[in-house]
C-alpha cells in the first residue's frame, strides 16, 4: 500500500476513541488479575494529581480523559477466588471501568482510601516507587506523605509496585497485537515515501527538509510524532557523526541517507531506522561495499532475534548478541528496548549506546511473553569504493514475542531505497 492508501486507512478521533476503549477494557479484565498474582500484591494503589501524572495512569483512564483530573485514585484489589475489583476514589467516575467508590459529601478522600484499605485488609499493597523504572515511580513525595499519614500502620504493608508498573505498560493483549502491523506498515510507507524522487531531488534537497517532510506528513495523517525525526548523509568524506553538527545537509548523488522516525497512533508507538541510497549517473545499484554492510546489519538483526528469549534478561540477550557478532567479525553495537504505549517503553533494556557491557537494574528485567520491542542496532564496516572509509548501518525494526517466538511485525529493510 502507499502511503496515501494508509491516510485513509486512519480513524477519526471519535473512533479511535472507540477502540481504545474497547481495548481499555480487554486489558483491565485480562492483564491487570495475573500481573497481581505475578508479583504477589493484593492491592494496587495508583495516585496522581493533574498535571502531575503518573506515567502509567493515562493508560489506564477511558478516553477521553486528558488528565488526572484534580486528585485521581485507583485501586486494584484482588479476591480470594483470583478476580480483582477495580475502584475509582476520585469526584469524576470512569463509566463501567471502575466502580465509584468515594461520596465527598460523606468523607475525605483519604478517609475513603483508609476505609477501603482497612475493609479488604490486604497482606501486601503496591504503590508506585522506585529507583530502577522511572515507569514504576510515578507517586509523588507530597502524595506519598498524604497516603502514609491516611494508611497508618498499614503502611508498614506498602511495596513497591514497578514490576506491576512495568509489567502492565509491556504487556500487549490479542487486540492490540492484532492492529499493531498495520502501525509499523504506516512507519515503513512513510520511510518509502520520503527516500523517494518524489520528495528528494538531488542538488536541492537537504535532510532538514526530508526530515520536516516526515514530521508535517506525521501530523497531516493524524499521527504523533514521539521525537523530532533524524535523516543524515554518509558520502566519501563525510563520516557519520553521532551528536555533531554534520558537514554537509544538501542532498547530493552517492550519498547514503539514514533516517529514524516513530510515532502513536491508538496509543501505541513505532520506531524505525532505514536507508536510501542516492544513484549517481550510469549507477543502477548501490556500490558492492555499501550491500555487503546492509547485509551485516540484516546477519547482526538474526543473531539478536535469536538470542531474544523468554525468561532471558535484557542484559543476558546483549552479552550473548555481541558474543556471537564477535564470532562472525561483526562490528556491533545494540541498544534495543521495549516498545508499546511509549517509544523507548516499559520492559528489558537491552543495551545502550553507551553502555555496551550491560545496563545494571533496568538491564536485569527478564522478556515475558506478548511483548513489543525495536531491534536497534548498527555496524561498521570498511568500504572499499569509499578508500576504505567506515561507514554505519543503524538498523531499527519493530518486533514482538508472542507465544515464545520472536517475530518482525513488518518484515525488515534488505535493500537500499534507491534516489535518483
Amino acid at each position: 500500500m502507499s502511503l496515501q492508501d494508509y491516510k485513509d486507512v486512519i480513524l477519526p478521533l471519535r473512533e479511535q476513541a472507540t477502540v481504545k476503549n474497547t481495548w481499555l477494557k480487554e486489558r483491565l479484565e485480562t492483564v491487570i488479575p495475573p500481573l497481581l498474582e505475578r508479583n504477589k500484591i493484593d492491592m494496587w494503589l495508583v495516585v496522581c494529581r493533574e498535571y502531575n501524572e503518573d506515567p502509567i495512569i493515562m493508560t489506564m483512564l477511558p478516553a477521553p480523559a486528558m488528565s488526572a483530573r484534580r486528585r485521581t485514585i485507583l485501586a486494584f484489589c484482588k479476591n480470594s477466588d483470583g478476580t480483582v475489583d477495580r475502584l475509582s476514589i476520585d469526584r469524576y467516575g470512569h463509566g463501567d471501568f471502575y466502580e465509584g467508590v468515594w461520596n465527598p459529601d460523606q468523607e475525605g478522600q483519604w478517609d475513603c482510601v483508609a476505609r477501603i484499605v482497612k475493609e479488604r485488609d490486604p497482606e501486601t499493597i503496591g504503590v508506585n516507587f522506585s529507583s530502577t523504572f522511572a515507569f514504576g515511580d510515578g507517586l509523588s513525595y507530597g502524595e506519598a506523605d498524604k497516603l502514609d499519614t491516611a494508611l497508618g500502620e498499614y503502611s508498614k504493608r506498602c511495596i513497591s509496585a514497578e514490576n506491576l508498573a512495568v509489567g502492565w505498560l509491556e504487556t500487549r493483549t490479542p487486540s492490540e497485537l492484532a492492529a499493531y502491523p498495520t502501525l509499523v506498515e504506516m512507519g515503513h510507507a512513510l520511510i518509502a515515501e520520503a527516500f523517494s524522487s518524489r520528495v528528494i531531488h538531488p542538488g536541492v534537497t537537504t535532510t532538514e527538509d526530508v526530515i520536516w517532510y516526515m514530521r508535517q506528513t506525521m501530523h497531516d495523517m493524524g499521527l504523533q510524532a514521539w521525537f523530532q525525526p533524524s535523516c543524515e548523509i554518509q558520502a566519501p568524506g563525510q563520516s557519520f557523526q553521532f551528536l555533531q553538527e554534520p558537514a554537509r545537509k544538501l542532498i547530493l548523488p552517492g550519498d547514503l541517507l539514514w533516517c529514524d522516525v516513530g510515532f502513536y497512533y491508538l496509543g501505541l508507538a513505532t520506531d524505525q531506522q532505514q536507508h536510501a541510497y542516492v544513484l549517481k549517473s550510469g549507477e543502477k545499484r548501490a556500490p558492492d561495499g555499501l550491500r555487503k554492510a546492509l547485509r551485516d546489519g540484516n546477519d547482526l538483526q538474526d543473531i539478536h532475534m535469536r538470542h531474544m528469549q523468554l525468561g532471558r534478561t535484557g542484559n543476558d540477550v546483549l552479552a550473548g548478541t555481541l558474543k556471537e557478532a564477535q564470532v562472525f567479525g561483526l562490528n556491533a553495537q545494540i541498544y534495543s528496548h521495549p516498545l508499546g504505549y511509549h517509544g523507548h517503553a516499559a520492559g528489558p533494556t537491552i543495551g545502550l549506546w553507551d553502555q555496551q557491557g550491560g545496563v545494571p537494574g533496568k538491564g536485569d528485567y527478564p522478556i515475558f511473553d506478548n511483548t513489543a520491542y525495536s531491534i536497534e542496532l548498527n555496524i561498521k564496516r570498511e568500504i572499499p569504493e569509499w578508500d576504505n572509509q567506515e561507514v554505519r548501518i543503524a538498523l531499527e525494526e519493530d518486533a514482538v514475542m508472542r507465544d515464545g517466538e520472536m517475530a518482525w511485525l513488518d518484515n525488515r529493510q534488505t535493500k537500499f531505497y534507491l534516489i535518483g
